[in-house]
């Protein structure tokens, strides 16, 4: 799971999903496009591992 920050709302629909369409007619679809990309990157630098390994003495 990842952690949302302050500021974070503005790529993100109600249920958690990232927003892929600019927040305005006038934005730029690819300036949107590379910011999307990189708050997904913050999420990623973000996470904890998914997978715990457990050894067995």
């Amino acid at each position: 799971m990842s952690i949302l920050r302050p500021g974070d709302e503005k790529f993100h629909y109600s249920d958690g999903s990232h927003k892929w369409i600019p927040p305005g007619p006038d934005y730029d679809q690819e300036v949107w496009d590379e910011q999307v990309r990189q708050h997904k990157l913050g999420h990623l630098r973000n996470e904890p591992p998914k997978v715990r390994i457990q050894r067995l003495a």
